[in-house]
């Protein structure tokens, strides 16, 4: 049980470790323009990582397992093997095209409206699937628009960062972690249909992209 408790703290540290050694194997070597893609973006995702650290730390202090039914443990496992397989292998030397100067930025937008969306939530957001006795259904802040801004910044976060980090082992592991998130968000409704006022709110929004799904 402890184990199972304290693995969000454990993907943490792939996570960083992951892309610390991206960075630092880029700044060795800024002379060709892509590697200082690379070390922005590695940068930029060791940066969320960090600024997240302390949501996963109180997540590890409880294990939902009756409403999370462990869907944290696979949709981690799969988010830290996309960056472990974007970062570790050594890529070979990449063409340098100037629409790569465009990825850090959508990356940063992508990252900025997960963590829009997880401050709006406040208390009520967790790494972990659950309500709170007093939980509410907050509309305001990017839930305007989707029901789930936090896993769409994190999905477009992830592509973008596959597209430039892009191998055959990075580009499988984001395969899985696509649909894995797909299943978190059911899983999660399940337990938000059971908010006052969620079900006339899921009629009116979609779950994570605009008019589509």
């Amino acid at each position: 049980m402890w184990l199972l408790r304290k693995y969000p703290l454990f993907i943490l540290g792939v996570c960083v470790a992951a892309t610390g050694t991206a960075v630092v194997r880029g700044l060795l070597d800024l002379s060709a323009p892509w590697q200082r893609v690379a070390v922005a973006l590695a940068g930029l995702h060791l940066m969320w990582i960090l600024l997240e650290t302390w949501t996963t730390v109180r997540s590890s202090t409880s294990v939902e397992m009756a409403t999370d039914r462990g869907t944290i443990y696979v949709y981690a496992t799969a988010r830290a093997a996309t960056v472990a397989a974007a970062c570790l292998p050594a890529a070979d030397d990449q063409t340098y095209h100037p629409w790569m100067l465009a990825l850090p930025v959508v990356f940063a937008a992508a990252v900025g409206f997960r963590l829009w969306g997880i401050r709006t939530l406040g208390r009520f957001y967790s790494h972990r699937v659950r309500v709170l006795g007093d939980h509410q259904v907050v509309q305001s802040g990017p839930y305007r628009w989707v029901r789930h801004p936090a896993y769409l910044g994190m999905a477009l976060a992830h592509v973008v960062f596959v597209l430039f980090f892009l191998n055959t082992y990075s580009a499988a592991a984001l395969m899985v972690l696509l649909p894995t998130l797909v299943v978190r968000i059911l899983v999660e409704e399940r337990t938000l249909l059971t908010l006052p006022g969620y079900s006339d709110y899921a009629a009116t929004h979609r779950r994570v992209i605009p008019w589509i799904w």
